[in-house]
């Protein structure tokens, strides 16, 4: 047997109870090379491990007698099936020596706790471990069989594969972008990454200009009919593009109506780059550079560089791809000049800003640049006690807002859905999200040189109260704090 598990340079170990996990261990521990010595009270037992050229002893392991017999072992692993044989026989180990290294077999968390109480330093239940490892072979499994489907829809396009992002492209879309695209080279498909809106955040710029990627503007593709399979990544409606969508693959759960053929979403997981690195690597590729890079800097912009929450396989799937990055450029990427208008929409919304509790919202008044707005937000979540941030200005007679939270309990993306679903356009997930309202809709007034001043102070007034609302915040809007 060989599970592919390493053991460290211990090597003189003990085995209490040899039924059939511990037999089981005892194999793995002598194919590795260790010292194993066997305990069991089963005489015949014994004798058959003897016959195989083990060192098997019999005693009761409920007995102090045990402990003694294995008193020279640097770790013991008491594995018997009967939970009260273990209990006596940790009780006895610690009795005796309390420097060895103990793992005992639970059938329970109520009997963990107790073998943790005895003195156990790891417990272990059989039951658990083979649902883990049921639920890895499923998740192996079904990703097996999805890149199988994968593959079969990709390969079915005729002339042209339409890989489709945000409408404003965040890393992790466009990573995700870039993945898909190599995968469909790898099968030998031409495709296109396509997008609807700007690539406007600073940052987002530099991390397409820098890695290499070829976007393409949706409006600028003079014959959009070349497009026979669609695919979105991180992403949930074609929206104006009015193409029938055959691949959907995201981390967030989509509300669109239209039922693809191929549907990939994994709220677990905090990136779509990690989903798509996980195709990466079932179809055993040869990820590139830029590819690699790509994916890792989508998965940190995702978990706020690992800050948040993050769960396993976001972090098993950076590692994978940590050693194919290119560093030097993930850190330009995450440096990127600041543009003066950028700079002035920060001022503003520092000056502006309204603390109540850990949340924070600030009007950065008129903008010319809206991304400006996106990295307004993020910048603010830097200040120490915030976790969840709100910029909003005026632009074209519309105010853009743009979100972010660091705070597990909030999905930002739904707080802006409840406050201005209902009046205006909101998009995002839980930790940023972006919302477009008209501006005469909390006034009623008609928008002048006039009443421009007159509008901004209701206007501000009245975002900040419904937003601190949707937040669960009392009083939010009234007399807050700008930290002055």
């Amino acid at each position: 047997m060989s599970t592919g598990v390493t053991i460290s340079s211990i090597s003189d170990y003990a085995i209490l109870g040899c039924g059939s996990v511990g037999y089981a261990v005892a194999e793995e521990l002598v194919e590795q090379g260790k010292d194993v010595r066997i305990i069991d009270r089963d005489e015949s037992r014994v004798e058959s491990l003897r016959d195989q050229d083990l060192d098997a002893r019999r005693a009761d392991i409920r007995e102090p007698e045990a402990a003694e017999l294995v008193a020279d072992r640097d770790v013991v692993l008491i594995l018997a099936s009967d939970v009260e044989s273990n209990k006596r026989a940790v009780e006895h180990i610690r009795a005796a020596d309390d420097s060895q290294f103990v793992v005992a077999r639970a059938s329970d968390p109520v009997s963990g706790d107790e073998l943790s109480e005895l003195g156990a330093d790891i417990v272990i239940n059989p039951s658990s471990v083979i649902a883990e490892s049921a639920l890895r072979a499923l998740e192996s499994g079904e990703l097996e069989y999805n890149a199988g489907k994968l593959a079969d829809l990709v390969e079915e396009t005729a002339t042209r594969l339409a890989i489709v992002t945000q409408d404003s492209p965040d890393p992790d879309s466009i990573a995700s972008a870039a993945a898909l695209q190599a995968i469909a080279n790898h099968l030998g498909v031409e495709s296109d990454i396509i997008y609807l809106g700007d690539v406007g955040h600073q940052e987002n710029r530099a991390f397409v200009n820098l890695l290499g990627i070829d976007l393409v503007q949706w409006d600028e593709i003079e014959d959009q009919s070349v497009y026979d399979t669609v695919a979105l990544v991180d992403h949930g409606t074609a929206g104006e593009m009015e193409l029938p969508v055959d691949i959907v693959i995201d981390h967030n759960e989509s509300e669109s109506e239209s039922e693809p053929e191929f549907v990939d979403i994994r709220p677990n997981m905090s990136s779509t780059s990690t989903i798509m690195t996980k195709y990466i690597q079932e179809f055993d590729m040869n990820v590139s550079e830029e590819v690699a890079t790509a994916l890792l800097y989508g998965i940190r912009a995702e978990t706020l560089d690992f800050k948040r929450d993050t769960p396993p396989a976001d972090l098993t799937a950076a590692a994978y791809l940590y050693p194919f990055a290119n560093h030097d450029t993930l850190e330009q990427v995450e440096s990127p000049s600041m543009s003066p208008e950028t700079l002035d929409v920060l001022a503003e919304a520092i000056t502006n800003r309204d603390v109540q509790g850990s949340h924070l919202i600030s009007n950065a008044g008129i903008v010319r640049d809206r991304e400006a707005l996106t990295q307004a937000a993020s910048h603010l979540l830097n200040l120490e006690g915030v976790t969840t941030t709100a910029v909003f200005g005026i632009a074209d007679e519309t105010i853009f807002l743009a979100g972010r939270s660091k705070d597990i309990r909030i999905n930002i993306g739904k707080v802006l859905e409840d406050a201005y679903g209902e009046m205006g356009e909101t998009a995002g997930h839980s930790t940023q999200a972006s919302a477009e309202i008209p501006l005469g809709i909390f006034t009623g007034i008609e928008i002048s040189e006039d009443t421009r001043d007159t509008l901004l102070e209701l206007t501000e007034e009245a975002v900040k109260r419904t937003l601190f609302d949707a937040m669960g915040v009392e009083g939010g809007g009234s007399e807050g704090s700008n930290g002055s």
